[in-house]
């Protein structure tokens, strides 16, 4: 899997090189990949329906997009990786590729002195009832788009512009908010994007992937 840092982009132009990568890839144009970036401001919700206050969002300087992937309202903004996956679900299946991207997340979480990992019944990684990192794919001709969101250094203010994921039992945090500092995304990219590539790409990795991490 090829790994790249892209910087700090606007979600609208970003969604659509992932739409035109992943044609590439699908025709065999293109490697497997993953883009590691951080966005500007943006609000995004996916294929289900999610209440969210259009003027609110704009007011708050925030842009909104509406995008095909799963899972319900959720936040990008500087600070927070957000990591684009261009692979061959049918290698796994989507169930599996979501709890392999999961435990990459909460490997390299347990890197940094965090006991992450899935919540039961919601994608993602949570510590304790906070979610730090959120999940969503989409798949056309078995190869993926989108991917995740792990919360390292932003503010979180976006957050409270919307109900994320739809969650009503738990909160949003942040790996500084939890720890009191934390890299990057630059900085952190190499090392999560490596953990998650292990998990999604390494056959000996996948026997085990749903029971991998606490159970939150």
């Amino acid at each position: 899997m090829r790994l790249t840092w892209r910087g700090t982009l606007r979600y609208a132009e970003t969604l659509e090189e992932q739409r035109r990568y992943r044609d590439d890839v699908a025709r065999g144009d293109a490697p497997q990949a993953m883009w590691g970036l951080e966005h500007l401001p943006v609000i995004t919700t996916g294929r289900r329906d999610a209440l969210v206050d259009d003027a609110r969002v704009a007011a708050a300087g925030y842009d909104l997009v509406r995008t095909e992937r799963g899972g319900l309202a959720t936040c990008h903004e500087p600070g927070q990786l957000v990591g684009y996956l261009f692979v061959d679900a049918s290698t796994l299946g989507v169930r599996r590729l979501v709890a392999a991207i999961e435990a990459g997340l909460a490997d390299w979480l347990g890197t940094q002195g965090l006991p992450a990992g899935p919540r039961e019944g919601y994608p993602g990684v949570w510590v304790g009832r906070e979610k730090v990192a959120a999940i969503g794919l989409h798949v056309s001709r078995s190869i993926t788009m989108h991917g995740f969101a792990l919360n390292l250094v932003n503010d979180l203010r976006g957050f409270s512009l919307i109900t994320p994921c739809g969650i009503t039992d738990g909160g949003v945090t942040s790996v500084a908010r939890l720890l009191g500092a934390a890299p990057s995304p630059e900085v952190a990219w190499t090392a999560v994007g490596e953990a998650v590539a292990r998990r999604v790409c390494a056959p000996e990795h996948t026997q085990a992937l749903d029971s991998v991490g606490p159970r939150m």
